[in-house]
């Protein structure tokens, strides 16, 4: 199973659909609520966001969303990478509900190979989320430094250590 590319492997334009889509249920938003201490009722309280929002119901944090999206492109975008270097942009297009289910594909926009070592470069991505019924809920630009086939020999992993033997 591939696990990211080597930067020789992505091409301006090529774009990447990430599989299985996720549905986010309502302990995944109030667990991400707990855990980055986000208490806004928005999110937790359901008689708050049934009387005072236009939506009538909880809207799932949006950083859980961001979250989701980055590491459901990681096998196809940065699971080789060096170094995440950059989140250039990122927008929250439209809500998400609990129960909705969310998909992401991420399009290479440039590449450029490293300035100052000849074993990486960088690669300029968008990612786009999207729920069941089609509508975008988030948008965002980052910069990956991946390294290129010679990168520590070309090692499928790079930087993966060895299995220690064990003394049997």
């Amino acid at each position: 199973m591939q696990f990211g590319r080597f930067y020789e492997e992505f091409e301006v334009g090529a774009v990447y659909k990430h599989w299985p889509g996720k549905t986010v249920t309502e302990y995944d938003d109030h667990l991400f609520c707990l855990i980055t201490m986000n208490h806004h009722p928005l999110h937790l309280d359901a008689n708050y966001a049934e009387r005072t929002t236009q939506f009538g119901k909880n809207v799932v944090v949006g950083n859980y969303i961001y979250s989701l999206l980055l590491g459901m492109s990681v096998p196809d975008v940065s699971g080789k990478a060096i170094a995440n270097l950059e989140i250039e942009s990122l927008r929250h297009v439209a809500p998400t509900f609990h129960g909705d289910t969310i998909y992401g594909e991420t399009t290479v926009l440039d590449k450029t190979p490293s300035k100052s070592k000849s074993d990486r470069g960088i690669v300029y991505v968008e990612t786009i989320g999207y729920n069941q019924d089609g509508t975008i809920v988030c948008v965002f630009r980052r910069k990956v430094m991946v390294p290129t086939r010679d990168y520590a020999g070309a090692a499928e992993q790079p930087g993966r250590p060895e299995p220690i033997p064990r003394e049997t």
